[in-house]
């Protein structure tokens, strides 16, 4: 979900856009987006201070950058339905062999298929109606990794709670 719609604000072509970067990351890297981290008040928070999904390394950089102007905190930035067919179709023309190129490195890499998903990672549809969420802003950070190991700590889920309990007591 883009983050001005996490904020309140209307879905929009631009809102779309972003979600068809996140669904092409989704098919290139065979991941689901944060999968190993509870989707709540804090994910949302951190999507709209910049956190996105890990690129994997094995995209050719012309979707990578595709998939990152996709991603831009500012829904103008972001390429419209045109602009992506034009990069699409020219990735098709000089690129023919990524579809060997991705299956031979995957194959070498012997990815697993039975990826964990946190408990709290719920992929259906859902009311979120989260109040008091930063301005969206894009990340400094633009490794591209096949896994994130920055939600590996276990006081993170902690920390949440406290975070929650704070902006409870200021609300009231």
């Amino acid at each position: 979900m883009a983050p001005e719609v996490l904020r309140g604000y209307q879905y929009t072509k631009a809102s779309d856009i972003y979600s068809f970067g996140i669904m092409m990351n989704e098919y290139i890297s065979e991941e689901i987006p944060y999968n190993n981290i509870p989707h709540n008040h804090a994910l949302s928070i951190k999507i709209c201070k910049g956190l996105r999904p890990n690129i994997f390394k094995y995209t050719p950089k012309l979707l990578a950058d595709l998939i990152t102007k996709c991603w831009d905190a500012k829904a103008e930035n972001r390429p419209t339905a045109k602009e992506l067919y034009q990069k699409l179709e020219e990735f098709r023309r000089f690129d023919n062999e990524y579809d060997d190129r991705i299956k031979l490195n995957r194959t070498s890499e012997k990815r697993s298929n039975n990826i964990q998903t946190h408990p709290q990672a719920i992929y259906t549809s859902r009311l979120l109606n989260f109040k008091n969420l930063p301005e969206p802003v894009n990340s400094d950070v633009t490794e591209t990794t096949l896994r994130s190991e920055c939600f590996d700590c276990q006081l993170d889920e902690l920390d949440l709670n406290e975070i929650n309990q704070d902006e409870e007591n200021n609300t009231e």
